[in-house]
């Protein structure tokens, strides 16, 4: 993949200069992710997890355990690069001593790791929104291009599930709306996992597909479309009113794929806010009142994503900002003629499309996340 080096050019450096710059490196983002204050949290966190009342609310008590790993794995992993650094200063001291060939290619295997691994902190360091430590909630509608966009979808949804599964987040899938013939309609599923949203946010948007139809007898190339919106979970400090009555309740039975029925009483659940226009549906859960109660949690979401953006229209009305949004369309995809995945906004590109559909898709989000903070910092929103 072609991305500008963020950690800048150390080709030049003796390795114990490159060491040198990535441990400064590292020194500036542990003073941006304040290690002190994440091991106060920690052992608050801790505390309240061996309450033995914690689980008496569950969604609570899953977000505290959660919130705990996230940050102690995050001082684990900066602890442990840490003394990696140190160790690879002794193993190219080792390799030049015996002027040992392998050892010098095992040191600059490491020291090129270390340096992707300090890079993927650095942008950890950058997701400091108001959201950005939010859980996800992920959404993806077909578009133009008929029973191909509906595989597309699909092809989609498989590619964020996959992310999710590289990295061990936990998922859940709230609702899924298969299409006749091939793929889905539309699906909504969310990511638990402590910052999903500030790292995902930046995918919102189109994703153009290029390739041979499998639909096609003819074996023509197709162009499909398919809609990416990311928001963040909503907690209970949330305050979002929404009137009873400006909702529309439809309740229904489960569908699979081929229209095959999943549930056999009308426990699915369909709202629609009459006012804005948002539909939210749920049907993984058992009970019809289990899946309006999902369904209400991804409307609260949605609606408070929708909250912001009118806020920052406002904000950008007051600048006089002339300058667009980010646009629909962000990344293109294409499998025929040529193997290309690149994104319009950023110009992160790769030829390894099957790896990208395969969940690879993390140095794109890295890009898109260096793209955002870059221009939120310039003021063009």
């Amino acid at each position: 993949m072609r991305l500008a080096p963020t950690l800048g050019s150390v080709a030049e450096l003796d390795p114990a200069e490159k060491i040198k710059d990535l441990a400064a490196t590292l020194a500036s983002v542990t003073a941006v992710l304040d290690l002190e204050a994440m091991h106060t949290q920690i052992a608050e966190l801790r505390e309240q997890s061996a309450d033995p009342e914690l689980w008496s609310d569950q969604d609570n008590a899953q977000q505290v355990t959660r919130r705990l790993s996230s940050l102690e794995s995050m001082v684990n992993k900066v602890n442990g690069i840490s003394q990696r650094l140190d160790d690879l200063g002794v193993l190219y001291e080792l390799a030049e001593a015996e002027d040992d060939t392998d050892t010098r290619a095992e040191a600059d295997r490491e020291l090129e790791q270390l340096r992707k691994e300090i890079g993927e902190l650095e942008v950890r360091t950058l997701l400091n929104g108001p959201y950005d430590e939010r859980e996800a909630i992920v959404s993806i509608n077909s578009q133009a291009g008929g029973v191909d966009a509906a595989d597309w979808a699909q092809m989609l949804q498989r590619m964020y599930l996959r992310w999710a599964e590289r990295h061990g987040y936990p998922t859940e899938v709230y609702e899924t709306s298969y299409a006749e013939e091939a793929g889905i309609k539309s699906t909504s599923f969310a990511v638990k996992a402590s910052f999903a949203y500030g790292t995902l946010r930046g995918e919102h948007g189109t994703h153009r597909l290029v390739r041979i139809s499998p639909f096609d007898n003819q074996n023509r190339r197709q162009t499909s479309f398919a809609g990416v919106d990311v928001v963040p979970m909503v907690e209970q400090s949330d305050h979002i009113e929404i009137d009873e009555s400006d909702l529309r309740v439809d309740v229904y039975r489960s569908s699979g794929p081929g229209g095959q029925g999943v549930n056999t009483t009308d426990s699915a659940v369909r709202i629609t806010h009459q006012p804005t226009g948002i539909v939210v549906s749920c049907q993984n859960e058992r009970s019809q009142l289990q899946n309006k109660a999902t369904a209400m949690s991804m409307l609260q979401a949605k609606l408070l994503a929708r909250k912001r953006e009118e806020e920052r229209a406002e904000l950008d009305e007051i600048r006089g900002d002339s300058v667009s949004s980010w646009g629909t369309q962000m990344r293109n995809y294409v499998l025929h003629p040529y193997q290309s995945v690149k994104d319009v906004r950023t110009g992160a590109e790769t030829g390894n499309t099957s790896g990208v559909l395969d969940g690879d898709i993390d140095d794109f989000i890295d890009a898109e996340i260096r793209w955002m903070r870059s221009r939120e910092r310039s003021g063009d929103n």
